[in-house]
């Protein structure tokens, strides 16, 4: 007993170190974490912003010195392109490396192996629509491109000479958190970050949705309500451009052109596209500017994230000397300027995902019926680990379209009795190796006929590309590989058992759509249709709404001697013209009803200015009823959670406007009343007012003002770590305004480029900052201006040795043999 007494607390000691040192499911080593030696509260360490700084790494060829300015942006020197790249993913890591592994996990459905079983579904989804074997492949045929791997292997190589110097205490407080390490990093990862942002842009679709209102309502409701495009205002390319080419034979439209839906296997969730993923553009031509040399303006509109979605930065080495947005992760400028021009880019959205039904040969999903033949599926297992050990498979066909993405082990056709499945065509999975060559090659580009050549090496996701050179020419053309495909082709669900319903081909590049130097002096897209109707290939049936790209071209058309800062009020424009369009006729009927008419609330909306500023009552009330509007009309015989499609705003304000009488204004659900328009308009009022006294109290110009009620946020990518985000953004905008701000979603980066004979001047912000570290003052400190709508003027430097107040520190980066 004696001896059990003395030794008691070494027991319990060494329970503690057992208890402390161990991982228990997803909570991590208590002990580490909590270490005040290596834990987590060496991330909360203030970094040091003037000491500089030497590092010997293994693999580079030359010094490089990296010059780092008061907003923590570095700028790279270096003497040849091994190095640049090198030293780009060396500096990217130091501030974005859990961040980089992060969405190369999700690209290639790994998470479960950091954050547990709860992110199996995900996992699987993505594994099952093939971006990690596709980026493997590319990563594969890149081996074969000199040019391009090089630039690849040396910023994998520049990344893990940074991961090779952490130990524990170095790591980020996310690694430490989940209780994981980081992976070297390669080619095929770089890849996977390029095949992250394809799917962020073009992965979704809603070929079911509209299938199940055709299966439902027939033909003539679905072109009546969901009328092929562009039936719209404003396409980025002016109508009456001639086009210039011999277009290719475009394919006959086939007898049939849709396969209608199997209850019993469609109930899996397909991903709609989302249109809050947008983005503005324009260049302004040399006479509507203040210099005589064009202007340039880009605003990618994506999900708000901390750590920042995009990277800050200037490359410079013979042969390119370049500042812009670099995607954590990849090498080269995505978005930026040099001496000689400037370019930046928004989503075309055009159709390049479609889905087949498959008809099986029997249940071992083996083969599959095609063009009068049955053809052979590729079978891959798919392993996931769960964080913990424990091991998850499921099996992966491959069709000659792609990936069979929808199937169920007892999903029968009710109407042949054969196994089906849904495969997927995805222009993400082209194995194309070449879109880094295009960003190499527009990062050096000096003229227009530079910026075309780079194009051609484009392949997704298409994006309309803006330009302006030095030499006054202005241009947008619409980037990346688009299928060739006959009208209206994957509108719908097709047949992959008809080769009529395979893709045809591809449209040639060159013949993409594309405009220089307008006669109108300005070039632009916000999202919308690309083209007018003259355009010989089809592209797609649907575009984003036209309001922000109508607003935007009103401005421009009446500008000018336009400077820099004409530009950045521009892409703060918070006018309305959703409300423009349709608010007169809501408020006349409202107006008939007295008690309304005299409410505080249809005061703010008679007053409200049509601009959707923070500090906007009757913006907020506007946003909210045009929801409850839409829900109002369409959500009986559409309804959303049966996965139905709605019609566009467009369609639903002629509706409003032009035919008040259509059958879709009478709910189905009350057969023996008829509703009219005038009901649906006030009963959607009166929701939205009890609503938002529910939830904001009676009306006041501080707790109902658009900023407080749409309450932007940037949160952390990992959802539970709600304390490294950042809620209450008072700001303006909204999805369909210019400045496109909504409670999560919004301008990712903007940008303003002011061309010049001799040096550029240009002005950027982004909504978070330079590191990832949540510790670190860098890691939101934009934030606050970027919500007042200001910009930050960029130092763009000609040397290395270039004397300015703005630089902070300097880091050398010395060969270690």
């Amino acid at each position: 007993m004696r001896f059990i007494k003395c030794f008691w607390p070494l027991f319990v000691l060494l329970a503690f170190v057992y208890v402390f040192d161990r991982s228990w499911g997803v909570i991590p080593p208590l002990g580490k974490m909590f270490s005040p030696f290596s834990g987590f509260l060496q991330n909360g360490a203030a970094e040091s912003s003037t000491k500089d700084q030497e590092f010997l790494l293994r693999g580079l060829k030359d010094e490089v010195t990296v010059c780092y300015d008061g907003n923590a942006v570095p700028h790279i020197f270096a003497q040849n392109d091994e190095d640049l790249y090198f030293a780009q993913g060396y500096v990217i890591a130091r501030d974005r490396l859990w961040q980089m592994q992060f969405y190369t996990l999700a690209a290639s459905g790994r998470l479960t192996e950091v954050v547990g079983e709860a992110a199996l579904a995900y996992d699987r989804f993505n594994r099952r629509i093939g971006m990690a074997r596709s980026a493997a492949a590319v990563a594969t045929k890149l081996k074969t491109d000199t040019m391009v791997n090089r630039m690849l292997e040396a910023y994998a190589a520049g990344v893990n000479a940074y991961i090779e110097q952490l130990d524990y205490r170095d790591l980020p407080v996310e690694y430490k958190l989940l209780n994981y390490h980081p992976e070297r990093w390669s080619v095929y990862k770089s890849i996977l970050m390029l095949m992250n942002m394809r799917n962020t842009l073009n992965g979704g679709s809603n070929d079911y949705r509209l299938t199940k209102v055709l299966a439902k309502y027939g033909k003539d409701v679905v072109a009546d309500l969901f009328p092929g495009y562009p039936a719209m205002e404003s396409p980025v390319i002016p109508e009456g451009t001639e086009w210039g080419f011999l277009p290719l034979t475009v394919p006959a439209v086939p007898n049939q052109v849709a396969a209608l839906p199997d209850s019993n296997l469609m109930d899996l969730y397909m991903p709609e596209p989302r249109p809050e993923i947008g983005s503005n553009n324009w260049a302004l031509g040399s006479a509507k500017s203040a210099t005589g040399l064009p202007l340039l303006a880009n605003d990618p509109h994506l999900h708000l994230t901390l750590p920042s979605i995009w990277y800050q930065m200037q490359l410079a080495a013979p042969g390119v000397n370049v500042y812009g947005v670099a995607l954590p992760g990849t090498p080269a400028i995505i978005i930026g300027f040099n001496k000689n021009i400037a370019w930046g880019v928004t989503n075309v959205g055009s159709d390049v995902m479609d889905f087949y039904r498959i008809a099986f040969k029997d249940t071992t999903r083996s083969e599959y019926w095609h063009d009068g033949q049955w053809k052979s599926t590729t079978m891959h297992i798919e392993t996931f680990k769960l964080k913990g050990g424990k091991m998850v498979y499921d099996t992966l066909y491959y069709t000659h379209h792609g990936p069979i993405v929808y199937h169920k082990a007892e999903s029968v056709n009710e109407r042949r009795g054969v196994p089906v499945g849904y495969a997927m065509r995805w222009v993400t999975n082209e194995t194309d190796d070449s879109d880094m060559r295009a960003f190499y090659d527009l990062n050096r580009a000096a003229n227009y006929g530079d910026y075309r050549k780079a194009l051609t090496y484009f392949t997704a996701p298409a994006l309309h590309f803006v330009f302006s050179s030095n030499e006054g020419d202005i241009a947008i053309t619409s980037g990346g590989k688009l299928p060739l495909k006959w009208e209206g082709q994957g509108k719908y669900l097709l047949d992959g058992t008809l080769a009529a319903h395979d893709w045809q081909g591809w449209i040639p590049k060159e013949q993409n759509p594309t405009v220089k130097n307008s006669p109108r002096g300005f070039v632009s897209s916000a999202n919308q249709s690309p083209t007018d109707t003259t355009y010989p290939y089809y592209l797609d049936w649907s575009f984003t709404h036209p309001a922000r790209a109508i607003r935007i071209n009103e401005r421009l058309e009446v500008m000018t001697g336009a400077t820099a800062d004409s530009l950045r009020q521009l892409q703060n424009d918070t006018y309305n013209v959703n409300a423009r369009r349709v608010l007169p006729r809501l408020l006349a009927l409202l107006a008939k009803d007295d008690s309304i008419r005299q409410s505080a609330e249809f005061d703010a909306l008679e007053r409200w200015n049509y601009r959707n500023d923070a500090d906007a009552v009757g913006a907020a009330i506007f946003e909210n009823w045009l929801d409850n509007l839409m829900v109002g009309i369409w959500g009986d015989e559409f309804p959303r959670e049966d996965q139905f499609l709605y019609p566009s705003l467009d369609r639903t304000f002629e509706l409003i406007n032009k035919e008040p009488d259509a059958r879709w204004f009478d709910k189905v659900s009350t057969p023996d009343t008829v509703e009219t328009i005038d009901d649906v308009i006030r009963e959607s009022f009166e929701k939205t007012i009890g609503e938002m006294r529910r939830r904001l109290g009676d009306i006041s110009a501080r707790t109902w003002a658009l900023g407080k009620v749409k309450d932007t946020r940037i949160m952390h990518l990992v959802p539970n770590f709600a304390s490294f985000g950042r809620v209450n953004i008072n700001n303006g905008g909204g999805n369909s305004v210019i400045n496109a701000t909504s409670s999560t979603d919004g301008p990712s980066w903007r940008m303003v480029v002011q061309l010049d004979k001799e040096w550029p001047v240009a002005y950027g912000l982004y909504p978070g900052g330079q590191s990832g570290n949540p510790g670190s003052p860098y890691y939101d400190n934009m934030i606050d201006r970027w919500a007042r709508g200001d910009l930050d003027t960029l130092l763009f430097m000609k040397r290395a040795d270039e004397a300015s107040e703005r630089l902070q520190r300097h880091m050398v980066l010395q060969p270690k043999k």
